[in-house]
C-alpha cells in the first residue's frame, strides 16, 4: 500500500512546472495583449457577451468543464487498470496536451471575435469542414447533456441532501446577479454574504433533504418525498429506479431555461458561488489528505487500498491501450472544453492576459479534481464495474473518509462531497444547451425556415437537444454508451487542436506547430483506435460473432449494438476527413508563406 498523498505529491508538481514554465511561453507564443479590445467589450449586449472579473469567469469557466466525467472517468479506469496508469495519464497529459487544448481554444477564439472552433476552422478550409465540425460538435453536446442530467438524477436519488442545497444555491445566484448587475452593489462583501448564504443553504440540505419518489436505501429517514409511490411507472425507472427517472426531465427543464436567461441572470452568478463550494471540496479533500497523512489519525487511513497496476488486460478483460484514453478524457483533456473556451469564456473575457489563468490554469484545476476522485477509489477500493452507479457513490463515500481527517463525521462528509459533484455537473449541464444553441446558429446562418427559425431559437433549440438526450437516458442504452461518448469527446479535442493548428499556420509562417499538432495526432489516433475496439471487437465480435450472446439477445439489444458500430464508424469518419481538409490547409499555408494576419483569419477559397 501507498499512502494517497504521494499521487496529490505527483501531480501537483507536474502542474506547477507546468503552469510557472509551459503556460508563461503559450502566453507569449500567441501574444496575449491587454491592449486588444476583447470581444466581451467590443461586443457588449448583455446576454452573450458581457465582460467578467477574472474570479467571476473563472468560477464560471471551472464549473462549466469540470462536470461528472473527471470522477466517472478516473474512478473506472482506477478500478479496471489500477491507480499507476491512470495517475500518469493525469499527471502528464493534463499540462502537456489538455491544458494546452483549453488555452488555444480560448486563445484563438479571442482573435475571432468570439466565435468557435467550428466557425473558426471555416475561415480556414471553407463551409465543408465548418460544418462537419459543427454536427460533430453539436451531436457530442446532445450526448453531454444526456450524461449530465443523468449523473444529477442519480447524485440526487443517492444523496438527496444535495436536491435541497442545489435549489438554495440556485435561487442565491438569482439574487446575487441581480445584486451586482442591477443594484451595482460592492463586489467584495456582496460575495462574503452570499458565499455564507451557500453554505448555510449546504446546511439545509442536509437537514431538510428532499425526493420526488422513494430515495435510495441510503438516503436519510428524514427525507421528505413529495409523491408516493416508488415511480415504477415512469419513463426510465425499469432501467434506475423511480426517483432517478423523475428528476432527469425536470433538470433537462432546468438546464433549458437557464441556458435561455441571460448569463448576467444565472450563469454568471451562479457558477461564481458555486465554485467556491467546489474550491472546498476539491483544496479541502487535497489538504485534508495532508493532514491526514501528518498531524492526525483518521478513521481509515489514508493509503491506496487499489493495485497500482492490474495488467494490460485489466480487471474487466480491456486492454490498456487505447481503451483508457478514452475512459479517462475529461481531468486530462477534453473537446467539450473547447466549446466552453470559445463558447462562453471567450465572450465573458475581460482582458486577453486573463486567458492563462483560466484557459490553462482552469485545465489544471479540473486535473486536481481527477487526482481526488482517483484518491477516493484508491482508498474504498470497490469491485471491479459499476460504470457510473458505482462512481458516484465511491466519490462521495471515499471523499467522506477524506475530510474525516479534519474531524468531520461522514455522515456529514459524504453528502457534502454529493454536493461539490452536483455544483459541478449543474453548471455543466446548463452551459452545454447553450453551447449547442451556438454551434446550431452557425450551421444555420440566417434562418430563411420555420424549421430553421425554431432549430435557432433559444427555446426551440433547447427542445432538439433535450428531446433526443431524454430518449437516450429513458432508453436504458445511456450505460453502454459511456466509451462512446468518450470517444467523441475525445475525437472533438483532436479536433479543436487541429482548428489551432491550421490557425497558426495562417498567421505566420514562423509559429511552430508541435505543441498543438503533436497533441492533434497523437489523440487522433489513440482515438480512433479505441473507437475502432468498441466498434468490431465490444460489439461485432463480442456479440454478433458469439452464439451464446445472439441467442439471449433480444431486438432492443441488437438494434443498439448496430447503432454503437454505426456512431463509432461515423465519428472516426469525420475526425479523419476533417483531418485530411486540415493538413491539407497548413501544407499550402506553409508552402505560400503563412497568413501574416496577425491571428486574424484569411480569406478561403472554398
Amino acid at each position: 500500500m501507498v499512502q494517497v498523498i504521494w499521487l496529490v505529491v505527483t501531480v501537483l508538481a507536474l502542474f506547477t512546472v507546468g503552469y510557472l514554465g509551459y503556460s508563461r511561453y503559450l502566453a507569449q507564443f500567441v501574444e496575449l495583449d491587454d491592449s486588444r479590445e476583447t470581444p466581451a467589450h467590443k461586443y457588449e449586449d448583455g446576454q452573450e457577451y458581457v465582460p467578467a472579473k477574472k474570479p467571476v469567469l473563472l468560477g464560471h469557466h471551472y464549473s462549466s468543464i469540470a462536470g461528472g466525467a473527471p470522477i466517472v472517468g478516473p474512478i473506472t479506469a482506477g478500478v479496471v487498470w489500477g491507480w499507476a496508469p491512470a495517475l500518469a495519464w493525469i499527471a502528464i497529459g493534463n499540462p502537456l496536451l489538455g491544458s494546452v487544448h483549453d488555452f488555444v481554444s480560448l486563445s484563438s477564439s479571442l482573435r475571432h471575435d468570439g466565435k468557435s472552433i467550428g466557425y473558426i476552422i471555416g475561415e480556414y478550409v471553407g463551409e465543408r469542414g465548418k460544418n462537419m465540425l459543427l454536427w460533430f460538435a453539436f451531436l457530442t453536446i446532445v450526448l453531454v447533456v444526456a450524461v449530465f442530467a443523468l449523473v444529477v438524477a442519480i447524485v440526487f436519488n443517492a444523496y438527496p441532501e444535495a436536491a435541497t442545497a442545489s435549489l438554495v444555491y440556485i435561487v442565491l445566484a438569482v439574487l446575487f446577479g441581480v445584486y451586482l448587475y442591477q443594484l451595482n452593489l460592492p463586489f467584495l462583501p456582496g460575495t462574503l454574504a452570499f458565499v455564507v448564504a451557500m453554505f448555510v443553504g449546504v446546511y439545509a440540505g442536509i437537514q431538510f433533504p428532499i425526493a420526488l419518489f422513494e430515495p435510495a436505501a441510503r438516503a436519510p429517514a428524514e427525507t421528505f418525498v413529495l409523491f408516493s409511490g416508488s415511480g415504477a411507472w415512469l419513463p426510465g425507472a425499469s432501467s434506475f429506479n423511480g426517483n432517478t427517472a423523475a428528476w432527469v426531465p425536470l433538470i433537462l427543464v432546468y438546464g433549458a431555461i437557464a441556458s435561455a436567461l441571460p448569463v448576467w441572470v444565472l450563469l454568471q452568478p451562479r457558477d461564481y458561488l458555486s465554485s467556491f463550494l467546489l474550491y472546498a471540496g476539491v483544496g479541502g479533500a487535497l489538504v485534508a489528505i495532508v493532514v491526514g497523512t501528518f498531524f492526525t489519525n483518521p478513521t481509515q487511513p489514508l493509503v491506496t487500498n487499489l493495485e497500482p497496476y492490474y495488467g494490460f488486460i485489466g480487471r474487466s478483460g480491456a486492454p490498456l491501450f487505447p481503451l483508457l484514453f478514452i475512459t479517462i478524457a475529461c481531468g486530462t483533456i477534453s473537446g467539450f472544453h473547447s466549446l466552453v473556451s470559445s463558447g462562453t469564456t471567450s465572450k465573458q473575457l475581460n482582458k486577453e492576459s486573463d486567458a492563462r489563468v483560466i484557459g490553462y490554469g482552469g485545465m489544471l484545476g479540473e486535473g486536481l479534481l481527477a487526482t481526488v476522485a482517483l484518491a477516493t477509489v484508491a482508498i474504498i477500493a470497490p469491485d471491479v464495474g459499476g460504470g457510473i452507479g458505482l462512481a458516484l457513490p465511491t466519490f462521495a463515500a471515499g471523499g467522506g473518509v477524506i475530510l474525516s481527517s479534519f474531524g468531520i463525521p461522514t455522515d456529514f462528509g459524504g453528502p457534502f462531497m454529493a454536493l461539490v459533484l452536483v455544483s459541478f455537473l449543474l453548471t455543466s449541464t446548463d452551459t452545454a444547451v447553450r453551447l449547442g444553441r451556438y454551434m446550431m446558429e452557425e450551421i444555420v446562418g440566417t434562418p430563411e425556415t420555420p424549421v430553421e427559425e425554431f432549430a435557432t431559437n433559444r427555446y426551440g433549440n433547447a427542445f432538439v437537444q433535450s428531446l433526443p438526450a431524454y430518449i437516450l437516458i429513458t432508453s436504458g442504452s445511456w450505460l453502454t454508451l459511456w466509451q462512446l461518448f468518450g470517444g467523441a469527446n475525445q475525437l472533438l479535442a483532436a479536433l479543436a487542436l487541429l482548428t489551432a493548428t491550421v490557425w497558426l499556420a495562417n498567421w505566420d509562417d514562423s509559429k511552430q506547430l508541435l505543441s498543438t499538432g503533436l497533441p492533434m495526432a497523437l489523440m487522433t489516433t489513440i482515438t480512433s483506435l479505441g473507437l475502432l475496439w468498441l466498434a468490431f471487437h465490444d460489439n461485432l465480435y463480442a456479440k454478433f460473432l458469439n452464439p451464446e450472446w445472439m441467442a439471449s439477445a433480444g431486438t432492443f439489444a441488437m438494434v443498439s449494438a448496430v447503432v454503437q458500430i454505426v456512431l463509432a464508424l461515423v465519428l472516426v469518419y469525420l475526425a479523419l476527413s476533417l483531418a485530411k481538409i486540415g493538413y491539407d490547409n497548413i501544407k499550402d499555408a506553409r508552402s505560400s508563406g503563412g497568413g501574416g494576419g496577425g491571428g486574424r483569419p484569411q480569406p478561403s477559397d472554398d
